[in-house]
């Protein structure tokens, strides 16, 4: 029951909806001259304060994603004050990957002392305590990244604690937290989902973007 993808091609869509949707994930995804230049060509309208504010934010995932999470705490503290003093989850995952970094650089004294100082505190929830006997047990090991826990050492997840940061901080300025085409992805799939278990699964495949993409 799949639609054939030539069909696709008889639906218009208009070009400032394209263009909009695109801008939406450059400015997700902190694109700031590929912003300029889709604007200046497309004859969109981007704000002085939007871009400003975009590499500030850039500068902050960049921190973060370097491993330099305190300069990425105290940048998001700048930018949108009380953002992390109101989501715990968060301020702990960007501690966490301080930690980490320090276990990745050998320096395991200061890890202890900084998981005391700022890490311990956490274990007063329940919900922080499974997640914190995880970070220690990273401690006993003399190579970590063959510990069970070592995803947590991981490109991946740090680029997790990213993404969350990037979405709490567009959604603090009153932006979208997803940009468009990811809404639009995540709808789709919902959709075919759907489609799927009303049909049945013989019917229709589980839908994979993926494979989409590649018919289409």
């Amino acid at each position: 029951m799949d639609v054939d993808p030539r069909q696709y091609e008889q639906i218009k869509i208009n070009d400032k909806d394209s263009h909009n949707i695109i801008l939406s994930y450059l400015i997700h995804g902190c694109y700031k001259d590929t912003v300029e230049s889709l604007v200046a060509s497309a004859g969109l309208k981007v704000s002085a304060t939007q871009l400003e504010d975009m590499e500030k934010r850039k500068r902050i995932l960049q921190f973060a994603l370097k491993g330099d999470a305190l300069d990425a705490i105290h940048l998001t503290e700048q930018m949108s004050p009380d953002l992390l003093e109101n989501n715990k989850d968060l301020l702990f995952d960007l501690l966490s990957l301080h930690f980490v970094e320090l276990i990745c650089s050998r320096k395991s004294t200061e890890a202890i002392d900084f998981a005391k100082a700022k890490l311990t505190p956490f274990g007063k929830v329940q919900k922080y305590v499974g997640k914190l006997e995880d970070f220690m047990a990273l401690l006993a090991y003399d190579e970590p990244e063959k510990s069970p826990v070592f995803h947590l050492l991981s490109l991946e997840y740090r680029q997790h604690v990213v993404d969350n940061l990037n979405r709490a901080i567009m959604a603090r300025e009153s932006m979208s937290s997803y940009s468009e085409l990811e809404r639009i992805i995540q709808q789709a799939t919902v959709v075919r989902q759907c489609l799927s278990e009303e049909l049945g699964k013989d019917v229709l495949l589980p839908f994979s973007l993926k494979d989409f993409l590649k018919r289409s």
